[in-house]
């Protein structure tokens, strides 16, 4: 079923695409948000790849890990990072506001492959405009790699409002595709693949997952304290402060930011490059880079918010969704391509794919686990790492299976096999 807006209309409850009353005329009710003040909405991070062959002497930068190097005619810390980001080393200048990392896991070193990721900060972001952004991070990818190519790139998107507070039905009201949705208060944390659930206070909401699409609200305010970044938010905010032309001036520092976060993984990028097209040439639109992707940037918002839909009852938008829908623009140095583009995400499915394929994979897989003595959680949070598990998944929903029923199936076939094998596998 299609979601709907609510009437939108003015003080004088005239219709108004600018209006801040909203009008339910099944409840017979109104909901006024002319007291919730859009400060900003920009991107917070960026994350540029690239293909290439590494220069014989950037590995000698990483010979002794934990120090200052000279890379690019600047310094740079070096370190190691995790394997789940899929890199092996990186540069740091969070001064600049970049980090390269560096080494593809799955690639050889003296091959051409996907090693560099750049990611961006939201100060550097804000500093330059796309274009300059974009000469900097090719600039830095070329004194790394030669044969380079710009792969994909991905973005975070960042709204910062006032005078709103997520509801504390926010979990049960929020209706999306995504199959996960996280709460995280101070140093708790649930996370479960069918579930919802509100925890302490509540103060941060994840739905989603980090592979795909995920939405985020949390109160930006106590982010940026704990993080000691206050005083920069802050002159963010009285610098760009409204959408409101009327009220320019409308930051209070007495009141807590809330953003509402959009973060698109590489993938899902690519999607939209597959699938949008421009209406006047009927191209697909670039999405290679940053800069030939920012005038896309509205779009990519509007949609986000659809695919995330905060409902005030069933087929119904709540208003302050719809106001962050039809009002709120990313703030950036680029035209936006909105009115210009039909936006679309084409994907491959399951569909035509033999499932049983999957399914053996599946059987083959717990076999390992279970030779391993790998538990099942583990081997569940490793499986969703796949590039594969987007089919493996949709396999499984066609047969109403959850991302729970997956790992259930996964829990139970490994004590399956402990039992009628024992320490024999």
């Amino acid at each position: 079923m299609a979601v709907k807006d609510l009437l939108r209309v003015d003080q004088n409850f005239a219709e108004s695409p600018a209006g801040r009353l909203f009008f339910d005329s099944h409840t017979v009710t109104f909901t006024d948000l002319s007291n919730v003040r859009l400060l900003r909405c920009g991107v917070d991070t960026v994350r540029q790849l690239y293909q290439g062959l590494i220069r014989p002497e950037i590995m000698a930068l990483f010979e002794k890990l934990g120090t200052m190097v000279d890379f690019a005619g600047q310094r740079w810390h070096t370190g190691r990072v995790g394997r789940d980001s899929g890199y092996q080393y990186k540069l740091q200048n969070a001064d600049l506001g970049f980090v390269l990392l560096v080494k593809n896991f799955n690639a050889k070193l003296d091959a051409i492959g996907p090693h560099l990721k750049i990611e961006v900060s939201p100060h550097a972001v804000d500093a330059l405009s796309p274009q300059r952004l974009q000469e900097r991070l090719d600039y830095y990818a070329q004194e790394l790699m030669t044969n380079v190519e710009v792969n994909q790139c991905a973005v975070h998107l960042a709204l910062d409002l006032q005078g709103w507070k997520p509801p504390v039905d926010l979990v049960a009201r929020m209706h999306c595709r995504a199959r996960t949705h996280r709460d995280i208060s101070g140093i708790n944390q649930i996370e479960w693949a069918t579930k919802s659930s509100v925890y302490g206070r509540g103060e941060t909401s994840m739905f989603g997952s980090a592979g795909g699409i995920q939405l985020c609200i949390y109160n930006k305010t106590e982010q940026a304290k704990a993080t000691d970044k206050l005083d920069y938010w802050e002159g963010v905010w009285r610098r760009r402060d409204s959408f409101d032309e009327g009220d320019p001036d409308n930051y209070n520092p007495a009141q807590d930011v809330w953003r509402v976060e959009l973060r698109y993984h590489h993938s899902i990028i690519q999607q939209f490059a597959s699938g949008s097209m421009d209406l006047q040439s009927g191209a697909v639109i670039d999405t290679s880079s940053f800069a030939a992707f920012a005038g896309h940037l509205d779009g990519l918002w509007r949609y986000g918010l659809t695919q995330f839909r905060l409902q005030a009852r069933p087929g119904r938008y709540e208003p302050i969704w719809t106001l962050l829908r039809q009002d709120v623009r990313v703030d950036i140095a680029a035209d936006s391509l909105l009115e210009e583009t039909d936006y679309k995400r084409h994907y491959k499915t399951a569909r035509g794919f033999s499932g049983k394929n999957v399914e053996l994979f599946l059987g083959n897989f717990v076999s390992l686990l279970a030779r391993e003595r790998v538990g099942a959680k583990k081997a569940f949070d490793r499986l969703q790492t796949w590039e594969c598990w987007p089919v493996i998944r949709d396999h499984y929903a066609a047969k109403d299976m959850t991302e729970y029923d997956i790992y259930k199936h996964i829990k139970d076939l490994l004590e399956e096999r402990h039992i009628r094998w024992g320490r024999a596998v």
